[in-house]
């Protein structure tokens, strides 16, 4: 059975991505027997482009996408090759390794919170500092630069590509190139730039490809930090697809695959920006340029990598108060009164979103561990890995816009009545979770010692009396943790559960962002407060099942 886990995998990856942007480039040029459109034609193109301020709205998702990325990678390589190996650097992974958990949606929100001209910056400077009693008129939030959206993504973004770089530093022996460089007379970051981050970044490269993708196609935190006149052109198509009007599918349909286009005209820019940039490094390395000077560059980088992570969890800690403030006026830096009101008002509509979004999320995270595990089980039976192209697999649904192809199996579901279900839901879900759950568990799965699998079977255990009885117990705890990192992605999901949802199934990532245009803090503290709880709970879970079982075994109980 064993044999049938990658081709199993593979179909969950592949078989949706492929299948919905077929099922969305058919309604694109105008064919659509449910909706009475069977004329074949490009005219859904050209309404696509003829709508106003559409070009601004592509224009913004491809920078956003390359801006974020860029600043967000920047950041993650002056961090790591001016801290690595220093108790600076150990003490900055445990910090930030939380924020991984936390979806995008609520570190939008606790950001907007900060920084709007009534948020906690503004409090906490008034009035002694900027003399003024009432919030200034300024347009932080949803600014037409979209430079708060970026903010937001650059925040979450810098955890996810520390955490992938991280993976690729023992591959790369940066210890023993950053000593024979500093021998030489480079600077730390110099050094490595020369020496260690071509390898690096060639391990990373689909996981910042992912980057892009996501930030050219985001739409919860657009509609949270985003402008608005206009939106990005996801928000836009995706206000299409919701729309009364049933021909506007077809129009958002042609958009979908502009989408991607947009997306894929982003990633060939990074491709050009890799070209050029490894000829400006080939051009200083041959020009012997050791830049031993590098302390204010040094200390930029980890101020900019501190602050990051303060954004996200200040922003966390004021989504908290307001869950929990009573009467709170500008410019007090506190609320006059605590009450759980909001809390009360709130928890009779509360429990259906909780009870879909975690049984949701349960599901398609049994089912991705237990591919994941019976993949890389086979793997270790058979000393098969697939290579680069099965990471190809695991990254595309990461890489290809949710909008480009979620729109087709929302068609889909349709035709087949399967629209608006549960079980609809949980496979989307399951085609985002798969990855992350592969890509955190196979490292510390390969990386564990085969001689007690061979001590196992000199003793007569079979291969399965093995992984049941030696390799699982000793991985539980990368294992669970890999089902957190899991959880974490599917209670984050906003696009895939609006539109296969249809509405029907909210969940608290959904309610959240629905509530972003009402303005009541109080009931969006309650929703982002328990949107960031969630995945904290599960990687508590995580933390404590192993010690719980191993309590009396101290190593099974830390092992990682």
């Amino acid at each position: 059975m064993l044999r049938l886990a990658p081709a199993l995998a593979i179909g969950i990856l592949l078989g949706p991505v492929a299948f919905g942007i077929l099922a969305t480039l058919i309604p694109a040029f105008g064919y659509l027997p449910s909706l009475g459109a069977f004329e074949v034609s490009t005219r859904y193109f050209a309404e696509v482009w003829a709508t106003p301020g559409i070009v601004q709205s592509a224009l913004l998702s491809l920078s956003t996408g390359l801006v974020t990325t860029a600043v967000a990678l920047l950041v993650v390589f002056l961090f790591v090759a001016g801290w690595h190996g220093t108790p600076a650097f150990l003490r900055m992974q445990h910090f930030l390794s939380p924020l991984l958990s936390v979806p995008h949606a609520a570190a939008a929100f606790g950001l907007a919170f900060l920084i709007a001209p009534s948020g906690q910056i503004m409090r906490l400077l008034s009035p002694w500092a900027t003399g003024s009693t009432r919030p200034p008129d300024l347009l932080i939030l949803q600014d037409p630069l979209g430079l708060s959206m970026m903010a937001g993504l650059i925040v979450k973004e810098i955890p996810f590509l520390l955490l992938v770089t991280l993976a690729a530093l023992p591959q790369a022996s940066v210890a023993r190139s950053g000593q024979i460089a500093g021998a030489l007379g480079y600077g730390r970051m110099s050094g490595f730039l020369f020496t260690s981050w071509p390898a690096i970044y060639r391990q990373i490269r689909l996981a910042v490809f992912a980057v892009i993708a996501y930030a050219t196609s985001v739409v919860d935190v657009a509609i949270i930090l985003g402008p608005s006149t206009p939106s990005t052109l996801a928000v836009r198509l995706t206000q299409w697809m919701n729309d009364p009007d049933l021909a506007l599918r077809l129009t958002a349909s042609a958009g979908a695959l502009v989408q991607l286009g947009l997306t894929l005209l982003a990633i060939a820019l990074w491709i050009a920006a890799e070209w050029i940039g490894r000829l400006v490094r080939l051009s200083l390395e041959r020009r012997g340029k050791r830049l031993a000077r590098d302390q204010w560059l040094r200390g930029t980088a980890l101020a900019a990598t501190v602050l990051a992570g303060l954004a996200v969890f200040a922003g966390l800690a004021i989504l908290a108060i307001w869950s929990v403030a009573g009467f709170w006026s500008f410019p007090d830096a506190l609320p006059r009164n605590f009450t759980l009101d909001t809390w009360s008002r709130a928890l009779p509509s509360i429990g259906r979103p909780l009870s879909i979004t975690i049984t949701t999320a349960l599901a398609a995270v049994f089912a991705a561990t237990a591919l994941a595990l019976a993949c890389l089980e086979l793997e270790a039976r058979t000393g098969r890995t697939g290579g680069s192209r099965a990471l190809w697999f695991v990254y595309l649904p990461l890489i290809v816009p949710q909008v480009s192809f979620v729109f087709g199996l929302q068609l889909f579901f349709l035709n087949i009545g399967l629209d608006a279900t549960w079980l609809a839901l949980a496979f989307v879900h399951l085609v985002f979770v798969l990855p992350y759950v592969f890509l955190s568990l196979s490292d510390p799965w390969r990386a564990w010692d085969q001689r007690y699998a061979s001590i196992a079977y000199g003793l007569g255990a079979t291969p399965n009396r093995t992984f049941w009885r030696v390799r699982l117990p000793m991985l539980l705890k990368p294992a669970l943790a890999a089902s957190a990192v899991g959880f974490a992605v599917s209670i984050g999901q906003y696009l895939p559960t609006v539109l296969i949802g249809a509405g029907r199934l909210p969940t608290i990532t959904t309610e959240a962002v629905a509530l972003a245009s009402g303005g009541d803090r109080r009931v969006i503290g309650v929703y982002a407060f328990l949107q960031m709880v969630l995945p904290f709970i599960g990687f508590a879970l995580a933390t404590m099942i192993p010690a719980f079982l191993f309590r009396n075994r101290r190593d099974m109980g830390t092992a990682a």
